[in-house]
């Protein structure tokens, strides 16, 4: 497999656009970034399967932060797929009680195919680094 220049904008801007949704709340939306039998696992937390399973888990069970900021994205050629990784920073505010403020970091791993609509994510694992307290 051979990507374009438009094919890494592409998945550059999938990879930026995921975290808009999340951010904004736009299940339907998640369409236009898995494949209808998508994997998402999210490392020792829960594995969802298929993309009503995915929209449902994140309108009802969700852990969103403050917001979603994907950084380093690499891409990985393959020969019948693509091999998206990624890192994030997802700030949240206050804990609830009012004890500061959280950041986490994070890694995506996904594998990415073409499909008649544009490059989907078919399988997505989400592993947390580490987690920083800031206390104000």
């Amino acid at each position: 497999m051979s990507l374009s220049i438009e094919d890494k904008l592409e998945l550059h801007e999938l990879a930026g656009r995921y975290g808009d949704i999340i951010d904004d709340q736009n299940w339907p939306a998640l369409g236009s970034i898995f494949t209808e039998d998508a994997v998402f696992e999210v490392v020792a937390l829960v594995t969802m399967k298929g993309l009503p399973e995915i929209m449902r888990y994140m309108a009802e069970d969700g852990r969103h932060p403050l917001a979603h900021l994907i950084t380093n994205i690499h891409i990985e050629e393959r020969s019948d797929c693509v091999r998206l990784l990624s890192r994030g920073i997802f700030p949240i505010i206050s804990d609830g009680a009012g004890a500061g403020h959280r950041v986490f970091y994070g890694s995506y791993y996904d594998e990415v195919c073409k499909t008649a609509k544009g490059w989907r994510i078919s399988h997505r694992v989400f592993s947390t680094r580490r987690q920083v307290e800031v206390n104000h």
